[in-house]
């Protein structure tokens, strides 16, 4: 087997065999405090792929970082081909202030490829794209819903790329979303290098969730034995995800403001017609009824109980086989919940 070569992250040469913590310069504070993103870079002894998982490019998106840091403590990483690069934080200042957004009020994740010399967004992607993405042959980013925003596990990419559709399918997800690639993302700034990259969608911002955490977990360790960073597992717990590929997807906004109550839960098979919701007024006089428009999966879904008029409520997916693919969702939410419940 071939010997793996270094990898250089920063000013810091990482040797195979080596594991190292590195901190990448980001800005000061108002206070003259060096702020730095943190990356665990495991070089493997044999050559292989170079990956990068990372989190917290919205800064209140938590989920990944729990996920990044159950990741980093597998001893399966012992036997590693390849270089894993690891940052459970992108977006430092976000994650200090708990919110998505930078100190500016820009969306990192619009910001790609940024620059060197452009607003703290701009200067924090590029500093990513220089260090991280520039060096590696594949990607997954960590995701959850935003604020009182809740989404069902899904991988969302480029499906018409064969390459990144090979590796969507083997993370294993309940739900694979063929998602339109958005300027100023990370996933756009990978497609033009020609990378295969999956976004991971699971849970709600500012919460942890066990199912969505174990669930990623997993997803990554799949991709990395698909891809031979790792060996194949000779034992699972839990039975394989056969992941089935949403056609579209589409939200449910509310017709009136009000009251929202009687939600369908998130991961649940609706039919066309189906009461999803009810929306009243705080009086009680007025109750509407929110039908779903067809046959579908809820794979997101706002928690808030108030609603103003055009408000997203629902974000169903519909399915080839939707009766097929809701037993894939509930077959992967027996599954996890079992195992949540065994912790």
């Amino acid at each position: 087997m071939t010997a793996n070569k270094p990898i250089t992250i920063g000013d810091v040469v990482v040797n195979p065999g080596k594991r190292e913590s590195i901190n990448l310069p980001v800005a000061d504070l108002y206070i003259s405090t060096s702020l730095r993103m943190p990356v665990k870079a495991i070089c493997g002894r044999k050559a292989g792929p170079v990956l990068f998982v990372s989190a917290a490019i919205h800064g209140d998106e938590l989920n990944g970082v729990e996920i990044i840091r159950r990741l980093l403590r597998l001893k399966a990483l012992r036997s590693i081909r390849g270089t894993l690069l690891a940052i459970p934080i992108v977006n430092v200042h976000g994650f200090l202030d708990q919110s998505r957004y930078l100190p500016d009020r820009r969306d990192l994740n619009r910001s790609f490829p940024g620059s060197p010399r452009g607003s703290i967004a701009a200067r924090l992607a590029n500093l990513f794209i220089q260090q991280i993405v520039s060096k590696a042959d594949f990607g997954i980013d960590l995701h959850t819903g935003a604020i009182n925003r809740s989404n069902f596990p899904q991988i969302r990419a480029n499906l018409d790329d064969p390459d990144t559709l090979d590796i969507a399918m083997a993370f294993g997800a309940p739900v694979v979303v063929n998602a339109n690639i958005r300027d100023g993302s990370l996933r756009a700034c990978a497609a033009e290098r020609g990378m295969s990259m999956l976004i991971y969608e699971a849970g709600e911002a500012l919460r942890f969730d066990e199912t969505s955490i174990r669930a990623g977990l997993r997803g990554i360790l799949n991709v990395m034995r698909h891809i031979g960073m790792l060996p194949a597992s000779k034992k699972t717990k839990t039975r394989p995800v056969t992941s089935v590929i949403a056609r579209s997807t589409q939200w449910v906004r509310a017709s009136s403001s009000g009251i929202v109550s009687a939600r369908a839960r998130l991961g649940s098979t609706v039919v066309e017609g189906q009461r999803i919701a009810i929306i009243c007024s705080p009086l009680g006089e007025a109750e509407e009824d929110i039908l779903a428009p067809f046959d579908g999966i809820v794979i997101g879904r706002s928690n808030l109980p108030l609603a103003h008029e055009g408000d997203a409520l629902f974000n169903l997916s519909t399915f080839e086989d939707v009766p097929k693919a809701g037993d894939v969702v509930e077959t992967f939410a027996s599954t996890h919940q079992d195992l949540t419940a065994a912790t």
